[in-house]
């Protein structure tokens, strides 16, 4: 202690100016009242430094840039500090408050900040901590760490009613259930959250029949045109008039009789000379249908330019028709000798597909009209579409022979795009499968099909499961399946 003092002495007195030597700092030193007094000085330094250290680490911590990256109202949040991040830090003790009526926890032992938010805003998360060398009478200090949390984007979509005064007002949103022969369907069509947001309509439309007597069972969809201002006309009009046609023309008339006596023959010949005639009677009767729908548009345009001429000045156009264009797509259907006997029919983006029994395999039927761009797509409503080298009209038209059937899916491409993507997904069996698994419950809001409830029940369950979010995705939706 005598060197550390003498050392302390000789410091103090050359720092003050004054002069001193070897013998008199050492008889200086040996008094009692002056060990005691640098001994003190020198506890107090000790103290003063380690008490600076403290609150080094404190001022470094407080300074230390920690980030949470934005949240999401309603959508599950993870952020995850590094596992030796407070040891590094040296603290020894922390607690983090603020959290819990944000809808959020932190885990200690994963050191996880996890939850759902509740609410959206700039919020200031309590991070209280102790650093190493603090006592447990010091109190905690504080640093507050900023969590951003962005809108549930849901919640931004305006739902403004459609103008129930326009023209050719229809419902926004529609579903049915019924019976197909031996089979049954649910249907639902939603508008879109993009017509809810400014307030137009449902273009999308759907009909079907049961034709008991004959037992034969139709399905129709249509897409209406966005730019099209009175494509929720068009779309209306070619479901109901597939439907007229063969409910007034092909089913009085048995102008699908050649085939189906065809089937019945081939069951026992597998005569496919005569198969494949009956198909090309059958592919002429479903152009007449196709026809007869372009042909009543058509003549309703006319009309409609006669009655309402003010509606025909919004734009320019090379036809009346352009101002109802929609997709479509049918599908007839009957149980033979030979299982199902499946007639389609498709132009523009939406898509028929099937899945066989024990859904191991699945099929797209008709051949879809998509662009590079996705703007590609042709209308029931074009003439020409009736004298296409590039896409004949005989290729729109199928015929397909299926033992049997769990699901055969019609639906617009508000469906089609954010479930499938892409049009070649159509043609894998896995996507399909992943499809029906979405629509039997494994999806993000838990909404679960059960095709073996009542059909109210799952009618409701399917206009539940229409509402699903998908980014980019809010065209209008219409889903048929028949299982």
């Amino acid at each position: 202690m005598s060197d550390v003092t003498n050392f302390y002495l000789e410091k103090l007195l050359s720092s003050k100016g004054k002069n001193w030597d070897e013998k008199s700092i050492a008889k200086f030193t040996k008094e009692e009242s002056i060990i005691d007094a640098i001994s003190q000085i020198l506890k107090l330094q000790k103290n003063i430094m380690e008490k600076w250290e403290i609150r080094t680490k404190i001022i470094d911590f407080e300074n230390k840039a920690i980030i949470f990256p934005n949240a999401t109202q309603n959508t599950t949040y993870l952020f995850s500090f590094n596992s030796n991040f407070f040891e590094n830090n040296e603290i020894q003790d922390y607690l983090i408050d603020g959290l819990e009526e944000l809808g959020l926890y932190y885990n200690e032992e994963t050191l996880t900040v996890e939850g759902v938010p509740k609410n959206n805003g700039n919020f200031k998360i309590d991070l209280k901590f102790k650093v190493i060398g603090e006592s447990d009478i010091d109190e905690l200090h504080l640093k507050q760490i900023n969590l951003v949390v962005n809108p549930d984007p849901k919640l931004l979509w305006k739902d403004i009613p459609s103008d129930k005064d326009a023209l050719y007002w229809k419902e926004e949103n529609k579903s049915s259930v019924g019976i197909l022969g031996e089979r049954k369907i649910v249907v639902s069509s939603k508008r879109g959250r993009s017509h809810k947001n400014v307030g137009s309509f449902r273009d999308d439309d759907y009909a079907f029949k049961n034709f008991q007597e004959s037992g034969w069972g139709v399905v129709v969809v249509s897409d209406g045109a966005g730019s099209a201002p009175l494509s929720r006309k068009g779309s209306e009009l070619a479901c109901n008039e597939v439907i007229t046609y063969f409910e007034e023309v092909i089913l009085p008339n048995d102008e699908l009789k050649s085939i189906e006596n065809a089937i019945s023959i081939f069951s026992e010949t597998k005569d496919e000379i005569l198969l494949e005639e009956a198909k090309n009677d059958v592919k002429k009767t479903l152009y007449k249908a196709s026809l007869h729908v372009h042909t009543c548009i058509n003549k309703f345009a006319a009309k409609t330019l006669e009655e309402h001429p003010e509606v025909f000045e919004q734009k320019k156009t090379n036809y009346n028709a352009e101002f109802f264009h929609s997709t479509l797509i049918f599908t007839a259907f009957k149980k033979t000798e030979i299982g199902f006997l499946i007639l389609t029919f498709g132009v523009g983006d939406c898509p028929i597909g099937i899945v066989n029994k024990d859904k191991t395999e699945a099929k797209l039927l008709n051949w879809l009209d998509v662009g590079e761009f996705g703007g590609g797509t042709r209308f029931i409503t074009q003439p020409e579409i009736f004298h296409s080298k590039e896409r004949p009209m005989a290729t729109r038209f199928n015929i397909h022979i299926q033992e049997d059937f769990s699901f055969l899916f019609l639906m617009t491409d508000g469906i089609y795009d954010p479930k499938f993507e892409v049009e070649a997904n159509l043609e894998k069996t896995k996507k399909w499968l992943n499809f029906i698994n979405d629509l039997e419950g494994d999806n993000e809001d838990d909404v679960f099909l059960d095709f073996n409830s009542d059909p109210e029940v799952l009618e409701k369950n399917l206009n539940l499961w229409m509402d699903f979010w998908s980014k980019g995705n809010h065209d209008d939706r219409t889903l048929a399946i028949i299982y």
